[in-house]
């Protein structure tokens, strides 16, 4: 008994040994990738902002300020933190965006991805490229990958073979820096879209009193208390500082007020029509005019301005534009009329200049600095803000173009339709092209009897295939993408997942149709491009007279199962990674034939053309012995609903023709039709409808020609020599 409970708790303390073995790896795995993340940001911050310090990630986008001494001089967050869009891979992609205070892109760098295509394929120093276009742009700025109609977009030319993949990349780093500038204040809320500046209504006046003008937000109120600074303080090296006694907490430190002058309801209400008049004559095209006033202990206009030029009270904020007045920007401001103003003891009018870019229909704000001396000459700040929006009325907003209006609908598109609409011209000739080969297979028995021309016909179908579908579009189907389609049904479904590659998701969408109609053999047969590479290759090795070499149909039979076996490691292997199941994916030659037409490593390009090689003296090899995909096609043609093939009761006894010119060997000796092997090229259809070629119809014909009625006896049938097509 004691025997059995010491291996017991042995057995328990080894599978603890072992749990806590397996902790440790995937924790000292997990360390070198972080390593790397945080050391990619922290080289990009050096490169662009060297010396500077970070604080640490705040607000709901983990949004980090970057600052060297007291100047702020970017942002810098992770855009994982802010949007969750999906990329080819069907995982998001995180990427490390800085912005400066104008809300312009200083860099966009990828920390992380699992984009297939570029793990084992395009260089990723070719992302890296691209990503480098966004320096220098405006996070309200309109960005297109590839062409626009829009003449005040930004395009930026895609990465070959990655469309797909840059386009998910520009949705990412355009919304996120977006939103975050949004949340912070330095662009407005217009959806991404560049809007041109609202301009104050000079025709439109309506007499107003001071409490008018308070009522409807054309004048706005900041009060703060003393109690109000204690507490902006606490915390800080100015504790305690001219700190309020207990009875004067309550007690005004400032009441302000703040206004737009600009409006003619506002400035002739404050000042009067004959220094309105004034004012504005004085103020050059694109000048605006703000009104301060005050009362209470605290001066918002300080002495600074008079030793130095510069108010350093006083400043306003609109976009991340920091708006800071001089000596030349102030007037004194000795008196205003409308009626029920409150006494103040300073007023003042500020200036913003033209080149301030200031928007009178956008919010602003007016920020109050109040500084407490810490020492003989140091001092801490910290800062009041009173937001302003000008009431709708004394503003005239433009109204936007058709383009404009065209450009704001296409942002506000989801990301798959935008894609739809730039591959508009791929996605109507591959509809065109399925809609033909609907036809071909619907008629196929019309088709089959004119050989000659559907010979010819299918040719120029496969060269279509693999120049355009493959070449051109990048529509090579892959095992990967049906090991996606099912973690994604076990996951987290989502169709715009699938939907931002149309020609994949066409072909898909065929393919799967055909499955039911026809099995595997449409989309094996006819679309795909490595495949009809493969036939185009051995064609012209027959014409060529090339030897041909078939192996035992009883070697050949057994070699079918490789392919259900690559699929099974494949579909392991993503259970427990699909990124190293991306990699293993890798024995389809299709990436490097199709995607990137070559241009790969060596060893990639040897490998497709080594396949290539054998396929000239065996028809299509790799696709009868190897594919994966074709595999998992022929599991799901299980569900086939029709049998459109023709068969005879002599085929395969004694009848052997279709059998051995069948040139995939999809037809046993039997005489009957493997479905799971077919690629539905017709050649048996051809010769089935062939009175010429077909053993049973010539026999059959020449019965009828001799009128009579009964069976031909099977030694009868004339031997009749294989001819290639």
């Amino acid at each position: 008994m004691a025997l059995r409970e010491f291996w017991s708790l042995s057995g328990v303390l080894r599978a603890r040994a072992k749990d806590l073995l397996i902790v440790l790896a995937l924790a000292f795995c997990a360390l070198p990738l972080q390593a790397r993340e945080y050391q990619a940001e922290q080289q990009r911050l050096d490169k662009f902002f060297p010396g500077a310090s970070l604080s640490a990630a705040e607000g709901d986008y983990h949004v980090r300020t970057i600052s060297k001494g007291d100047e702020i001089l970017g942002y810098a967050f992770q855009s994982i933190n802010v949007v969750d869009i999906p990329a080819y891979s069907g995982k998001p992609i995180n990427m490390q965006v800085l912005l400066d205070p104008q809300g312009v892109i200083v860099d966009a760098y990828v920390l992380e991805h699992h984009e297939p295509i570029l793990l084992i394929g395009i260089p990723e120093a070719e992302l890296h490229a691209f990503n480098a276009k966004y320096q220098g742009i405006r996070v309200d700025q309109r960005v297109v990958v590839g062409r626009s109609q829009d003449e005040n977009a930004v395009t930026i030319d895609a990465v070959t073979g990655a469309t797909v993949t840059v386009m998910v990349v520009n949705e990412i780093v355009m919304r996120a820096a977006h939103d975050v500038a949004v949340s912070l204040g330095l662009v407005e809320d217009n959806g991404g879209i560049a809007q041109k500046p609202a301009t104050v209504r000079e025709d439109y006046y309506q007499p107003a009193t001071w409490s008018d003008l308070t009522g409807n937000g054309a004048i706005r109120r900041l009060h703060l208390t003393k109690g109000d600074i204690d507490q902006a303080f606490k915390g800080t090296e100015a504790e305690g500082i001219d700190e309020a006694a207990a009875d004067e907490v309550q007690d005004t430190f400032i009441d302000l007020y703040a206004t737009h002058l600009n409006p003619p309801s506002i400035g002739r209400a404050l000042l009067g029509d004959a220094h309105y008049r004034t004012l504005m004559d004085e103020l050059k095209p694109g000048e605006h005019a703000v009104a301060v006033m005050a009362s209470g202990e605290y001066s918002f206009k300080g002495s600074g301005y008079v030793r130095g030029g510069i108010f350093d009270r006083v400043q306003l904020r609109q976009f991340g534009n920091v708006i800071s007045f001089r000596d030349m920007d102030f007037q004194r401001l000795d008196d205003v009329y409308a009626d029920g103003i409150p006494d103040f003891s300073e007023m003042a009018v500020f200036i913003v200049r033209q080149q301030a870019a200031f928007d009178p229909g956008s919010p602003w704000t007016l920020e109050l600095l109040v500084r407490r001396q810490t020492g003989p000459v140091s001092g801490m700040f910290t800062s009041f803000e009173l937001p302003y929006q000008m009431p709708e009325q004394y503003i005239e907003r433009p109204q936007p173009t058709a383009e404009e209006l065209a450009a704001i609908e296409e942002a506000k598109r989801p990301l798959w339709v935008n894609i739809w609409y730039q591959k508009s011209f791929q996605i109507g000739v591959i509809l065109a092209a399925l809609g033909l080969l609907t036809v071909i297979l619907f008629l196929q028995d019309t088709f089959t009897q004119r050989p000659q021309f559907l010979h010819w016909l299918r040719r120029g179908y496969l060269v279509f295939t693999v120049v355009f579908i493959g070449w051109y579009a990048l529509g090579q189907l892959s095992v990967v993408n049906v090991l996606t389609f099912v973690h994604a049904l076990f996951q987290d479904f989502r169709w715009e997942l699938f939907l931002s590659d149309p020609v994949i998701f066409i072909i898909w969408t065929f393919t799967a149709a055909s499955i039911l109609l026809w099995g595997r053999g449409v989309f094996c047969g006819w679309l795909c491009p490595f495949g009809a590479l493969q036939e185009l290759i051995n064609e012209a090795a027959r014409k060529l007279k090339i030897p041909q070499y078939e192996l035992p149909f009883v070697v050949h039979e057994r070699l079918w199962a490789i392919k259900y076996i690559v699929l099974l490691v494949l579909f392991g292997i993503s259970l427990e990674s699909m990124m190293l199941a991306e990699k293993a994916a890798e024995v389809e030659p299709f990436k490097t034939a199709i995607t990137l037409k070559f241009d790969r490593q060596w060893w990639f390009v040897a490998y497709a053309l080594f396949l290539l090689v054998i396929n000239i003296f065996t028809r299509k090899v790799y696709c009868r012995y190897v594919c994966p995909l074709g595999a998992a096609l022929s599991i799901s043609s299980k569900v086939r609903l029709f049998d459109w093939l023709k068969r005879r009761p002599e085929c395969g006894s004694p009848c052997q023709l279709c059998a051995k010119e069948c040139e995939i060997q999809a037809i046993h000796p039997d005489g009957h039709i493997n479905h799971n092997e077919c690629h539905y090229c017709l050649d048996c259809q051809m010769t089935y409808h062939n009175e010429n070629k077909c053993p049973p119809l010539i026999l059959k014909n020449k019965r009828a020609k001799r009128g009579k009625k009964a069976p031909a006896e099977p030694s009868l049938i004339p031997v009749v020599q294989v001819v290639e097509p």
